[in-house]
């Protein structure tokens, strides 16, 4: 499995979303379920995933599907 289906992968656990809907408009603002609860949620699947752990800014600044590749990145996953 790649790193983006890995990705991809937590997004649709976390979400219970189909893949072709993951993009720049899967975000907090735009996703109905995306609160608190599911915030936790992907953070630690993303954390266990990857074997990283995020900083609280980066906690707090996963709000979209993009932005958190960003984020991911910068603890050394590339895609």
């Amino acid at each position: 499995m790649s790193v983006l289906e890995k990705y991809n992968s937590v997004f649709i656990s976390v979400f219970n979303v189909e893949a072709s809907v993951l993009g720049h408009d899967f975000t907090s603002d735009t996703v109905d379920n995306w609160d608190s609860i599911t915030q936790l949620s992907l953070v630690t699947a993303m954390e266990d995933t990857f074997d990283i752990m995020l900083d609280p800014e980066d906690i707090l600044n996963f709000k979209s599907y993009l932005a958190g590749k960003d984020i991911v990145a910068k603890y050394g996953v590339t895609f």
